[in-house]
């Protein structure tokens, strides 16, 4: 039986957009799910002030709404989820989309891109969603086809 995959990306320049739209070419019978918040929610020109405003709603629990329904994400036997780094872990609205994962039985695989460390970017992702799998993580799309293969065969 063929896996049911989603690629869920949370993108703010673009680019990991891009990244999750090569791994779409690579499992062209993936679904795709755009993690956004509502618009104002993050100052589009300003890193800073973005990292600083996602650093203070990590402190204070006050994570941002996502702007698209979720699907039944428990119909899934794997989610690839993509992010950019933001302040060496994940965006705060992957957190929100990993809040979501309490009936997901299947496994998740990172994707993220700038700089990182890619067992820091999983120690997040296991720490925001204890209950799964996570298997390892990709930056960038360096041996994307590879990461890919090995994330599909468990």
């Amino acid at each position: 039986m063929e896996k049911k995959i989603l690629i869920a990306t949370y993108s703010w320049s673009g680019y990991t957009k891009h990244l999750a739209n090569q791994i779409t070419k690579l499992l062209p019978g993936a679904d795709q799910y755009q993690i956004a918040v509502p618009a104002g929610t993050y100052d589009l020109t300003d890193m800073s002030a973005t990292s600083d405003r996602a650093k203070n709603q990590l402190a204070t629990g006050e994570l941002p709404p996502l702007a698209n329904p979720i699907p039944e994400l428990d119909q899934y036997d794997l989610i690839l989820v993509g992010s950019l780094v933001w302040s060496g872990q994940p965006a705060v609205p992957v957190k929100q989309f990993l809040n979501q994962l309490t009936n997901f039985a299947g496994y998740l695989a990172p994707f993220y891109t700038d700089a990182g460390v890619a067992g820091d970017f999983e120690a997040t992702f296991k720490e925001w969603a204890p209950q799964v799998t996570v298997l390892p993580g990709q930056e960038g799309s360096t041996q994307l086809q590879d990461w890919v293969k090995a994330v599909t065969s468990n």
